[in-house]
């Protein structure tokens, strides 16, 4: 999907995406399981802020649908982090529809990338990245 994370504070990253039509699940609703993806994305990139930045995965992703996620329509996505620990941390994610209204969440158990997958593999270059505001 290609989205380009900013952190606005430290543990807070803001992303507006706009979800193509190829996305859709209904016509004009944007699928299920991709709103789960952006959710994921936005979760897991609350823990790259520091320095050096931490790699993480999702453990648990709980996530609650409130109402139809348009598509083609300026949605803003907000995910921030919980609490951290040695090898796990929390964060929350959320996105809001053109009109600001909440329409999905979700909650991560986020846990570290090995080290030997972070060594050997460009993650920036993949896109794990976010940019400063």
């Amino acid at each position: 999907m290609r989205l380009k994370f900013y952190e606005t504070t430290p543990g807070e990253v803001v992303v507006e995406y706009a979800v193509p039509e190829q996305f859709q699940g209904y016509p004009g609703v944007v699928h299920g399981g991709v709103v789960a993806a952006i959710l994921d994305e936005v979760t897991g990139r609350t823990q790259m802020g520091g320095y050096p930045p931490r790699f993480m995965f999702t453990a648990r992703l709980n996530i609650r649908y409130r109402k139809n996620v348009p598509i083609g329509k300026p949605l803003k996505i907000i995910g921030r982090a919980g609490i951290s620990r040695e090898t796990t941390a929390t964060a929350t994610g959320q996105i809001f529809g053109p009109d600001g209204v909440l329409l999905a969440e979700a909650e991560a158990v986020l846990v570290n990338v090995p080290d030997a997958i972070v060594d050997n593999v460009n993650l920036e270059a993949l896109g794990w990245k976010v940019d400063p505001d």
